[in-house]
Formats: C-alpha cells, structure tokens, sequence
C-alpha cells in the first residue's frame, strides 16, 4: 500500500510555470505507475500525463503536450509534473494516483485503474 501527498500548488499568471510534487510513502514505490489528473470546476476529472515505474515511459494529454513533463526519482520515492507556458484553462486540482504494475514499460490513462490518490493541489492560472 503507498500514500500519496501533492504539493507545489498555487497562484501563477498565465505563461508562468509551477512543478508540482507527489511524495509517495511506503515501500517499493518503483513497482508504482503514476498518472496526473486534474478536474476543473464543472467538468470531468481528466488524465494529463502519466508515467511508468521505471519512468522510461510517458503519456501526454494533446493540451499539455510539449508544456508539461512528467519525471521521477524512484530514490526518493517522488513524481513530478512540471507545467510551463500556463494558461487560464490548466486551472484545476491536480491529483496524483498510482497502481503497482508487473510490466516496466505500463502506462495507463484510465483513471479506474489507479487504486491510490493523493488528496490533490489546486492550481490556479490567471490572465
């Protein structure tokens, strides 16, 4: 079992950039495929990115691609979502999740497959 902690939330303009951090507990975190989501006020909760345990696999949504970037430090048990050239439509809280995976290279979008979620961080862009 992992528990998961975001943070790096906050307030930036619009074209800033913010790296939010999702710290995992427990044991064996590099077992864990992690996906970011994030879920504006209104609509659905979607998946941005996602990487795999041994991080040499990523997904991106089509509207963070080539903005943000996931990254992890199995060592100290963290992923990382950077997020550049913000805009006003990337508001939202952001949630981390994770699954234990057999396979290194598993990537996976789908949000019922995440078993373990971090409690979220908002991020808010302004114009």
């Amino acid at each position: 079992q992992v528990q998961l902690v975001e943070s790096g939330g906050g307030l930036v303009q619009a074209g800033g950039s913010l790296r939010l951090s999702c710290a995992a507990s427990g044991r064996t975190f590099s077992i864990y495929a992690v996906g970011w989501f994030r879920q504006a006020p209104g609509k659905e909760r979607e998946c941005v990115g996602a990487i795999s345990r041994s991080g040499g696999s990523t997904y991106y949504a089509d509207s963070v691609k080539g903005r943000f970037t996931i990254s992890r430090d199995n060592a100290k048990n963290t992923v990382f979502l950077q997020m550049n050239s913000l805009k006003p439509e990337d508001t939202a809280v952001y949630y981390c999740a994770a699954e234990p995976t057999s396979g290194s290279a598993f990537v996976t979008t789908r949000e019922e497959v995440y078993d373990y979620w971090g409690q979220g961080t908002q991020v808010t862009v302004s114009s």
